[in-house]
C-alpha cells in the first residue's frame, strides 16, 4: 500500500546568498535547466531577472493539493516528485520533474492552485519565480510559452505511461524504470532513496520494494545501502526494466526531432 501522509503547507526554500545575476549567460555552466537554456537571449535575460536561485532539501514540500501556488520552480540540480493524494491521505507518484522541466505548470494557464503535491526527491538547486512574475513572463515571452506547452505534453505523456506501468508491470520492472528516469533527471548514478519513500513512489508495500531491490542488487545492477541507491550497470538495468522506459524515451526523441 502507498504510505499515508498528512497534508502540509509548502516548505520555504532556502535562497542562496545571491539572486541569479541579470547578466547571467544562458550558456553559463551553472545553468542546467533545459527550458531556460533553450530561450533566445532577450527572453532569457528577462526571465533570469525574475528568478532567485534556491537550495532545495530532501522532502521539502513545493506545492500542495488545493493550495495556492506561490512560486514556480525551474529545477537545476534538484528533482521533484509529483504525487496524487487520495482522500485518506495515501499518495502515489505520477511524475518526476528535473532539469528538463518546470514545477508549477498551472501558472502558464492563468490558474492559481495545484492539483498535485510536489515534494523534493533529490536535493539540489532550482530557480524560483514568484507566481505573478511567472504569469507575466508567459505573456511577454512567446518562446517560453511554447517551451512550457511542449513540456506539458511531455509530462502528460509520461504520466499516462506511468499509470499503465503501475497497473500492468511488476515491482522489480517498475523500480528499474523509476531509477533510470531519476538518473536522467539529476545526471548522477547515486540516488538518495529510502525503501519507505520508494514504496510511496511506486505505490506498493515496503517489503515488496525490499525484495525487488535485492533482486536487482544480486544481479549486479544496483547497490543499495542505507538510503542510497547506486546504479552499477545502466545497460543491464535498461534490459531489466519494463518497456515503459524505452517507450517514453523514444517518444521524447521523436518530439525533439519534430521540433527541430
Amino acid at each position: 500500500m502507498a504510505k499515508k501522509t498528512s497534508p502540509a503547507r509548502p516548505s520555504p526554500a532556502r535562497p542562496t546568498k545571491n539572486p541569479v545575476p541579470q547578466s547571467f549567460s544562458a550558456d553559463g555552466h551553472a545553468l542546467k535547466n533545459r527550458i531556460l537554456l533553450g530561450l533566445p537571449p532577450k527572453e532569457c535575460d528577462f526571465i533570469l531577472s525574475k528568478l532567485t536561485l534556491v537550495d532545495l532539501q530532501l522532502h521539502d514540500l513545493l506545492q500542495e493539493v488545493g493550495h495556492p501556488i506561490q512560486y514556480g520552480y525551474f529545477p537545476n540540480t534538484a528533482m521533484g516528485s509529483v504525487l496524487n493524494v487520495m482522500a485518506d491521505g495515501k499518495s502515489v507518484e505520477v511524475g518526476l520533474v528535473g532539469r528538463e522541466g518546470f514545477i508549477g505548470l498551472p501558472l502558464m494557464a492563468g490558474l492559481h492552485s495545484s492539483a498535485s503535491r510536489v515534494v523534493v526527491q533529490a536535493q539540489g538547486t532550482a530557480y524560483r519565480i514568484n507566481a505573478d512574475d511567472m504569469r507575466n513572463a508567459v505573456l511577454r515571452s512567446p518562446q517560453l510559452l511554447v517551451s512550457l506547452m511542449r513540456y506539458s505534453q511531455e509530462s502528460t505523456m509520461e504520466v499516462t505511461q506511468i499509470a499503465a506501468c503501475n497497473r500492468l508491470h511488476g515491482v522489480e520492472e517498475r523500480l528499474a524504470r523509476w531509477l533510470l528516469m531519476s538518473r536522467d533527471r539529476i545526471d548522477s548514478d547515486i540516488l538518495p532513496l529510502t525503501q519507505e519513500f520508494l514504496a510511496q513512489m511506486l505505490g506498493t508495500r515496503r517489503a515488496s520494494v525490499s525484495v525487488a531491490a535485492e533482486i536487482l542488487q544480486r544481479a549486479g545492477l544496483i547497490h543499495y545501502n542505507r538510503g542510497h541507491v547506486s546504479i552499477v550497470n545502466r545497460e543491464a538495468l535498461e534490459k531489466a526494466c519494463c518497456e515503459c522506459y524505452q517507450v517514453i524515451r523514444q517518444q521524447l526523441d521523436r518530439w525533439q526531432t519534430e521540433s527541430g
